[in-house]
């Protein structure tokens, strides 16, 4: 499954995010890959790692970190809380930018800001819950 940003999605996650620095790497590596929050989040990953990963072993270092991601996020009942709030004031930039900050400091793992936004979009595309079955592994 493919995940993408609608471009109306898009300028709306780039109004709301305008004033947050740190998403600013995020929102650029998403166009450069077409809003398909997959590919800008294997990017971001690879490029954070310092690693020199190529074809499979870019996608297989995204499932890895996503997989460590999902243990501490997807069982996580105040992120949840958060997630839920967002849903019920999706025009709130400062709720957007809180659950960014959270993943950073939830992860155990380091986790740049600028990935943190690209997951916390894909969570809020697909729902936790369906994010949450979606990564988890087979």
């Amino acid at each position: 499954m493919t995940t993408q940003l609608s471009p109306a999605e898009l300028q709306e996650v780039q109004i709301l995010l305008k004033d947050y620095a740190p998403a600013q790497e995020a929102l650029v590596t998403l166009d450069e890959q077409d809003n398909i929050l997959e590919a800008a989040l294997t990017e971001l990953i690879a490029e954070s790692s310092g690693a020199a990963a190529f074809g499979p072993e870019r996608e297989k270092l995204r499932d890895v970190f996503l997989r460590n991601l999902r243990r501490e996020v997807c069982g996580d009942d105040s992120f949840r809380e958060k997630v839920e709030s967002y849903s019920k004031s999706p025009d709130k930039a400062m709720v957007l930018t809180g659950l960014i900050v959270y993943v950073v400091n939830l992860v155990s793992l380091p986790v740049n800001p600028a990935i943190a936004t690209i997951v916390v979009l894909w969570m809020l595309k697909l729902g936790l819950r369906t994010f949450c079955d979606y990564t988890e592994p087979a």
